[in-house]
């Protein structure tokens, strides 16, 4: 039997979470070792740390700019402004170009620090407007010519270098706690977009999120001749290889890929079942339509305002993703049910409609043959059972359905009713939720209710404005 995406996700997260360990376990072993390495050495290495940070710099900001993305766009300001610090850092290298200075410890105690910053920025919803990519690109512009301005600043008069906290001092313990509250928010950001994906690139970024968050410490806790202090920079080099290539090749294959936006949504999940939920998942839709479009129509849309009500209710990424794959699959028993019951265009006989009732059994045993998990399948084979016990297959009470099945059921009766059938009209909106909250705390779960209610209003106050 196939193994399902998901039923990888453990090892996924295992291997990852030990990539993403391992840096910090390699630091509290070596840190505090004596080494005696030279200027050149720093000097091409923060070299080839600044090249990468560059090039992923350009490719997202192009990218983000064609396609009038600001967030892209200001994560590749963030990287734009790291590989301008960091080619600072490396020019200043004593010993190499020029001696003493304090050019070498500002910008290297900066450019994590600032970079993060600049990255946690992309989580406000505002800078995905169009209208914001310009005004961002100026912003880069200026951010650029600063630190140029403070690069030949400080070379030409060390004195106006601002000073850098000395290693372990209470400044410097200060900037390292907001630095990583800042990676922080930016590997849960990552993370979450992984549980909902289930891709490895996505995991891969949470990865170099990490390797750049283990870069801070060597930074503001050791001296140039612990090997710390040089490890960190590998850190920081890998951290940017790892963090810029997963998330530029999807950008450059149009690829919805935003971990470090933090923005992708459950919705996208039904919207792209493909790309996200495998695609054994669009074939199942595919058969779907070409059995009965309207039934592979009203699947999209239920499954459009499950996640949705499963978002309103606060449900994991994990569970999100699991109510995403069972409900956009929730009928795909129908797939067994003959045309002439299925598109009949009148009242169902009683053993017609038996025949609708075991779609639910079936779909779920396709789905088992066909490696999906039980949870998927448990809810295929609930979203007609009722809190009361009148519902179908197995005519289950109250405390035996799950909150993901409410959810579901709540939202296909929803559905089933605002939809215009042969043997009826439509009923509208406000008929529609009239017969739900009759039905709430006796058939249907009173909070699925309530939460599609409040998602359909938000939906529906645009419209009562421009009215």
């Amino acid at each position: 039997m196939r193994r399902s995406t998901s039923d990888r996700i453990a090892p996924v997260l295992i291997l990852g979470g030990a990539l993403a360990a391992f840096p910090t376990a390699a630091g509290h072993f070596f840190a505090r070792d004596k080494v005696a390495f030279g200027g050149d050495l720093h000097f091409a290495g923060v070299g080839v740390t600044a090249l990468a940070a560059t090039v992923a710099a350009v490719v997202l900001t192009v990218i983000g700019a064609r396609r009038r993305d600001g967030r892209t766009v200001l994560i590749g300001t963030a990287f734009s402004v790291m590989a301008a610090l960091l080619a600072l850092h490396g020019i200043a290298t004593p010993g190499v170009l020029m001696g003493d200075n304090g050019v070498v410890s500002f910008t290297g105690g900066a450019t994590l620090p600032i970079g993060g910053a600049i990255l946690a920025l992309a989580a406000l919803p505002q800078f995905r407007r169009p209208g914001q990519v310009r005004p961002l690109l100026i912003a880069q512009a200026i951010l650029l010519l600063a630190v140029l301005a403070l690069g030949l600043t400080g070379i030409a008069f060390p004195m106006l270098v601002p000073a850098v906290p000395e290693p372990r001092s209470a400044p410097a313990l200060l900037l390292l706690v907001v630095g990583l509250g800042f990676y922080g928010a930016l590997a849960w950001r990552a993370l979450r977009t992984f549980l909902l994906t289930h891709r490895h690139a996505d995991m891969l970024v949470v990865i170099g999120i990490a390797w750049l968050a283990a870069a801070l410490p060597p930074a503001m806790l050791l001296h140039w001749w612990e090997l710390g202090w040089w490890l960190g920079h590998l850190f920081e080099l890998i951290g940017i290889g790892i963090v810029g290539v997963p998330v530029a090749l999807d950008l450059r294959r149009s690829a919805s890929s935003r971990p470090l936006t933090g923005d992708l949504s459950a919705c996208d999940l039904v919207n792209s079942e493909e790309a996200f939920l495998g695609a054994h998942v669009r074939a199942l839709m595919v058969s779907l339509a070409q059995k009965d479009e309207y039934t592979e129509e009203h699947t999209r849309r239920v499954a459009l305002r499950a996640v949705q009500v499963g978002e309103e209710l606060g449900l994991s990424p994990v569970r999100l993703r699991e109510l995403a794959t069972g409900a956009i699959v929730h009928d795909i028993g129908k797939l067994a049910v003959p045309d002439a019951i299925l598109k009949k265009p009148g009242k169902l006989s009683r053993e017609e409609f038996d025949a609708v009732k075991r779609h639910s059994e079936t779909g779920s045993k396709t789905l088992k043959e066909l490696g999906f998990r039980e949870s998927v399948r448990q809810l295929v084979l609930d979203h007609h059972e009722r809190l009361d016990g009148s519902g179908y297959p197995r005519g289950l009470a109250s405390p035996a359905i799950t909150l993901d099945a409410r959810i579901l059921a709540v939202c296909d009766v929803y559905d089933a009713l605002i939809s215009t059938r042969v043997y009826r009209d439509a009923f509208r909106h406000e008929q529609a939720m009239g017969i739900l909250r009759a039905e709430a705390g006796t058939k249907l779960d009173r909070r699925c209710v309530a939460a599609l209610e409040r998602v359909l209003a938000r939906e529906r106050a645009p419209e009562a404005v421009a009215v």
